[in-house]
């Protein structure tokens, strides 16, 4: 069942205050306690004190919410109570905080959940072209969406090791964490609601025309998690619309939902000049409630994530063969995935044993995994 937002007055003078109040109140009579449970998460517990793991968690979190909230409030008075809140040095303060909020979630979700990243590739969205020159363009970033908080993950990615601004479309349920609300509400990232689809185009269109050199507009083609429901259901509603051919093609995605190429093409649409970076990540896809989350507790998850670059000049202008293109790129990241979990079930992959993502996509590529394009999944 999905919780209603409350109104924005509602979120703003009740909600977030009460979140600060409750949140102060907590660390000042529950530190000593807080302190002691941060210190022996710490250390390698054995799988049943898996709740001091999430105690710990839970402490920072709450901590990340006061110091957010607090900082949100000085940042709203310092630009004249509101004022200047869209001028380019409270934006860049904005994004600042954000990536210092989620390098603290990072560093102690890493160490409390035995959580690590390895990039598969290099991912300089600055030199797309590899000839040393800054390329002032755009980014669109197309992700799979799977796991818990792969969003964060990507995001944060972006802001730390690219340093490019990401803009991301998020459901809007997010905004009843009061931090996500009034942080992400101040910069460019649009909130919509999963049962209208319809404001999802206006929103990443909105997003796509006030992009700048230095922003990359992150976006999940999928729509949602990846299920085998939810996969049978795309599929049904594709044949169900007259779809066919793309029908046939998601039944041979395995790991993923077919993508809907409504929001690329209204990106490309409104900056034409965009180059694209395709995301292929595994490691979390079987996190897929809290029951499963619980038992996988400490996580002792690795995290792979490719990524596979095209510039504007190698993309289709036609709609149609842009929907093709987005299918041909999910089902290289399809392939990417199935290659990843046959190396990974020998055991952990390392920094160097990871082949980059563009060595494994290629249709013709000696040794591709899987089947040939647009043959159905037995």
């Amino acid at each position: 069942m999905r919780l209603p937002v409350p109104p924005y007055l509602v979120r703003r003078l009740l909600v977030a205050p009460l979140v600060w109040v409750f949140g102060v109140w907590l660390l000042l009579f529950m530190f000593p306690v807080g302190l002691l449970v941060l210190v022996l998460v710490s250390f390698a517990l054995p799988p049943w004190l898996k709740p001091l793991r999430v105690i710990g968690f839970a402490v920072v979190y709450l901590a990340c919410e006061v110091v957010g909230l607090t900082l949100l409030l000085l940042t709203w008075i310092a630009s004249g109570f509101g004022w200047k809140l869209r001028s380019p040095f409270f934006q860049r303060l904005h994004y600042g905080v954000l990536r210092g909020l989620l390098e603290t979630l990072w560093v102690f979700g890493r160490r409390m959940f035995a959580l690590t990243i390895v990039r598969a590739g290099d991912m300089d969205m600055d030199d797309l072209d590899g000839d040393g020159v800054h390329d002032a363009r755009p980014r669109l970033v197309l992700s799979r969406h799977a796991g818990p908080g792969d969003s964060f993950l990507l995001v944060r990615e972006i802001l730390s090791w690219t340093g490019r601004r990401p803009r991301i479309v998020l459901k809007s349920t997010l905004q009843l964490d009061p931090v996500i609300d009034v942080l992400l509400n101040r910069l460019p990232v649009a909130f919509i609601d999963p049962d209208r689809p319809e404001g999802a185009s206006e929103a990443i269109a909105e997003l796509s025309r006030t992009m700048g050199p230095d922003d990359a507009l992150l976006i999940f083609p999928e729509g949602g998690n990846f299920t085998e429901g939810r996969r049978a259901s795309r599929i049904e509603r594709l044949r169900a619309t007259g779809h066919d051919a793309a029908a046939d093609r998601a039944e041979t995605l395995e790991r993923l939902l077919a993508p809907r190429p409504g929001g690329v093409r209204q990106v490309l649409l409104e900056q034409p000049g965009s180059d694209v970076v395709v995301v292929a990540h595994t490691g979390l896809e079987d996190l897929v409630s809290l029951r499963s989350i619980w038992k996988a507790i400490p996580v002792q998850k690795t995290l792979y994530v490719g990524w596979q670059h095209w510039s504007a000049a190698q993309l289709p202008t036609e709609v149609d063969a842009l929907s093709d293109w987005l299918f041909d790129r999910w089902e290289d990241v399809d392939d990417w995935i199935r290659r990843m979990d046959a190396m990974t079930a020998h055991g952990r992959l390392g920094w160097n044993d990871v082949p980059p993502f563009h060595e494994l996509t290629p249709a013709n590529a000696p040794g591709r995994v899987g089947r040939r394009r647009g043959s159905p999944r037995r």
